[in-house]
């Protein structure tokens, strides 16, 4: 009963605030960080992210994303398209969604660069009312053993979402900004309205080298890191490092009072496989939610003829 609970807490919250799945390895999905990011490693590149929250709840959250993303000289900017699928409680709610994303890049001066990108994407979302348990059901004694009275209304919902953001960068430090849900588009699965609220996205960082690249090493870097996010009352505040040594990333960042985020990753410039483990400080670590665990698998493409002087973003690959 008690593990019931939790999960009809977490799920009416979810309904009735309307907050956005959060991933942790925040550059291996750039394209869901920022859709100013689109382009931004020149040549074309694939990212997979997989997901699982509080694995230990019954009615966890699981996440996955798939993203592609390339720059186009003759529209001077990228082209990018992402998709991503939500679960919560065990699929009791579904949302999917489904964007495609422009990003014009333009050069300030010989070191600075900016690049703005807009993103208009189809979300569907659903309800599985079989899924879902009301009071009328309960035997105080038997439990669950009732069919409830209560009458299925709607259960699903599709609607377009437009977000921007911008970045701003040179060869060690860049800074940018998101608007997600600029529309406030109606996501109420049943009678009523219910408007997802807008969600702002503030990022910053950079990458101090420690040591030279060489044949055979690309060098060792530090990458300190700050990410802010705010929707409808709640705040996110993640600060944290990477470190890179040659192919190798490791990284730690701490979450508003409620986490400690450990990273680690392998970057051989073709493909990049990461990991990332969500410890639990706050009271939600009960024995019950646990921590989260994340996936990400990227493939990048060399281009054909290769972009000449194309300045890329001092992004972290994780």
């Amino acid at each position: 009963m008690k593990k019931l609970l939790i999960i009809t807490a977490l799920l009416v919250s979810t309904a009735s605030f309307g907050q956005d799945p959060t991933f942790t390895q925040f550059y291996a999905n750039p394209l869901y960080l920022n859709p100013a990011l689109a382009g931004s490693y020149g040549c074309s590149r694939f990212a997979s992210n997989y997901r699982n929250e509080w694995p230990n709840l019954s009615g966890n959250y699981v996440t996955t994303s798939v993203s592609w993303d390339s720059y186009f000289s003759n529209i001077s900017g990228g082209i990018g398209v992402l998709a991503t699928n939500d679960q919560q409680g065990a699929g009791t709610i579904k949302t999917s969604m489904l964007g495609l994303i422009y990003s014009y890049h333009a050069q300030i001066n010989r070191k600075w660069k900016l690049q703005f990108g807009a993103r208009a994407a189809w979300y569907q979302k659903s309800l599985d009312w079989d899924k879902l348990t009301f009071g009328d059901m309960i035997d105080p004694r038997r439990g669950f053993i009732y069919s409830t009275g209560d009458v299925p209304r709607g259960g699903s919902r599709g609607f377009f979402d437009a977000s921007a953001g911008f970045v701003l960068f040179n060869k060690s430090f860049f800074a940018g900004g998101a608007l997600h849900h600029a529309n406030t588009p109606n996501e109420s699965m049943i009678v009523g309205e219910s408007n997802l609220p807008m969600r702002v996205t503030g990022h910053m960082g950079a990458e101090i080298q420690l040591g030279r690249k060489s044949k055979y090493s690309n060098g060792t870097s530090i990458m300190p890191n700050i990410i802010y996010q705010y929707q409808n009352g709640f705040q996110e505040l993640s600060i944290g490092t990477y470190f890179k040594y040659s192919a190798f990333t490791m990284g730690v960042w701490y979450r508003n009072r409620d986490a400690f985020i450990i990273t680690m990753g392998i970057n051989t410039g073709r493909f990049k496989l990461g990991y990332s483990y969500d410890v639990t400080v706050s009271k939600l670590n009960n024995g019950v939610t646990r921590g989260s665990h994340e996936i990400s698998l990227g493939i990048n493409l060399t281009c054909k003829p290769k972009i000449q002087q194309f300045k890329l973003v001092s992004c972290p690959s994780f």
